[in-house]
Parts: structure tokens; sequence; C-alpha cells
């Protein structure tokens, strides 16, 4: 867990005065990454950052070479058309990154004279993918959510005893994960109703939506080798809000035995923005384990007694994002 830092006081201010807007989500404690081009245009996208209301175009701060060591070579990697590559670095130079940037942009700073050339107002870009998403996994984590989402389905039995045993998940479609605000079609499938006797084919009249969090993750490590629990959070590059699209009227009929498919394929809508794990340190709280969840000890192990649980897996391709998704 990265520990409380300089980037985090609240009492930093910046030079640039939409930082400080009543009620603005990017001040500078936050700076979140996105990628970018200016709307209606055919610039190559690239990463940004947020501060205020503009976008730091880090291509164009690339050239200029303001930072060195890790905090250059994480710029490099940002200044791409994904984020991939910086999302595939070490949280050292995620961390660097962060620092160089919030030391440039405070009150006072001599780096102002070369970021200012390089803003871009938020209301003039557009916005696409952060990062090419080679996995997708979409997980329970609220066993309310879980009971909810259940008694649709198994109204007798909504929370199935797995549940409290062990991470309950599934593969989604990672090519159809867009950025919020895109038009996309309304899903067809099979439907059938309690008292009818065969399906009929449609458009979804039940279509449902659920905010969720997405969360990135990066660096490598090989097909079948576990991360351990104490490093997983070093592959978690950052969080992002997710919309999770289902057509409930097609999942009811299709998802046994092996879950669903038309009914959650069509669309997973993400935020442009991703926010860093070091910039969510200060809202961090210790875990509260619920009531009647087994411990750690009493989960299953195999046999030796020794858990090999793989906290992350991710493909070969370590220039690959694997976004997972969290109710």
């Amino acid at each position: 867990m990265t520990a409380l830092n300089e980037t985090h006081d609240p009492h930093l201010r910046s030079w640039l005065s939409s930082a400080h807007a009543e009620g603005g989500d990017f001040p500078i404690q936050n700076l979140p990454f996105a990628v970018f081009r200016r709307k209606g245009s055919t610039e190559p996208l690239r990463g940004g950052v947020a501060i205020g209301d503009q976008v730091i175009d880090l291509a164009e701060l690339h050239s200029a070479k303001p930072f060195s060591g890790r905090a250059a070579e994480a710029l490099a990697a940002a200044s791409q058309s994904t984020l991939n590559a910086l999302m595939g670095l070490t949280p050292a130079h995620w961390s660097a990154l962060r620092l160089a940037l919030s030391r440039a942009l405070r009150e006072g700073a001599h780096e102002q004279a070369v970021l200012q050339i390089f803003l871009v107002p938020q209301a003039q870009v557009e916005y696409a993918l952060p990062a090419r998403i080679g996995d997708y996994t979409d997980f329970y984590t609220s066993i309310y959510h879980a009971t909810n989402v259940g008694r649709l389905f198994r109204p007798d039995n909504p929370l199935m005893p797995n549940y409290k045993w062990v991470p309950i998940g599934y593969h989604g479609r990672a090519s159809s994960v867009v950025v919020s605000g895109q038009n996309f079609a309304r899903p067809c499938g099979q439907l059938k109703a309690p008292d009818s006797e065969a399906p009929v084919l449609g458009a979804s009249k039940r279509l449902d939506i659920e905010l969720e969090l997405g969360v990135f993750l990066g660096q490598y490590n090989a097909l079948g080798e576990a991360v351990p629990m104490a490093q997983a959070e070093e592959h978690v590059f950052g969080l992002c809000l997710l919309n999770d699209w289902s057509a409930r009227d097609i999942q009811a009929w299709e998802y046994q035995p092996l879950g669903p498919f038309l009914s959650k394929n069509f669309a997973t809508t993400i935020s442009p923005w991703v926010v860093t794990m070091e910039a969510l340190t200060p809202y961090r709280t210790a875990f509260a384990r619920p009531a009647g969840a087994a411990l750690p000890g009493q989960r299953a192990q195999p046999r030796g007694g020794r858990s090999r649980y793989p906290a992350l897996r991710r493909p070969a391709d370590a220039g690959h994002a694997r976004a997972r998704r969290r109710h």
C-alpha cells in the first residue's frame, strides 16, 4: 500500500485556477490519466492528465523532455496512443511521474512556462479507451449486490454457498468495452416468459444498468504463474467508473449452466479517466471482515496446506491491460 506523501497534501495549490473550482473533479491531488485528441480531428490519440478544466498533452510534454529518470521513462510511455506501456511499468515509475507532475503544477513552479503551452481545454477533446484491454473479468465483491441480483433469478436461493469461500467471477467480452457516452444497439436474443412453452427471438425489453468499479491491471506475469497476495496491489494501476449493462429478460433464459452470453456481450461502458491507486491513498479505510465470512485459514487449501490462489493472471503480452470490474 502506498504511503501518504507530499502529493496528497490537501493544502497544495496549482498555478491553474480552475484546479480549485468548487466541486471540481480534478484538483492537483488527483491527476488521473486518459487517452484523448481534439474533437473532430484526425490527430493521433495520446495520453493526457486532467488538471482543473484542462488536459495536459503528455505527447507534447514528452517532446519538451522536462523530467529525468523514472519520471521521464513513465512520461514517454504515457505519451503513446494507449496507456498500456505506462501500466506495464512499475509502481515506482507511476509514482515518479505523479510526483514530477504535481511539483510542476504547483504555485511558483518554474515548469509553469513549459506546461501551460501543452494544456488543452477538456471541452474541446474527445476520449478513447485508456488501454487495449486484453482480458476482462467480472467479479461479485458485494454480498448485498450478489444477494439482490440472485433474487432476480433464484428468489428462494439468491446467494450460492460458494460465495463466501471463493472469488466469484467470469470472463466478459473485452471487445465490447467502450468509453461512456457512446451509442450502442439494443441487444436481441431469445426471450421466454414463465408461462410459455418455447422462447421467441426479439429485442430486450428489460435493459438494466449497474454502476460498478473498473480496475486496470498492469505489469507482467507468465501464464500460470501466481502472484502472491502480498504483491497483488503492485499490479493495480488504477480505477475507473464502469457501467455494467444487462438484458435481464435474455439473461434469465440463457445464463444456465455456463452464464450470460448475448445478455451481457453487447456493451460495457467505462469512464475515460483512470484514477491511480496512489491518488486514492487518503481515502482508504481498514478492511472489516463480514460476520460469518470464512477466515483465511478456513478457506480451501491444496494438499500440503499452502494456498495457491492466483491473485492475478495476465496474458503473456505485457502490452495488454486487463480490466476487472467489481460489483
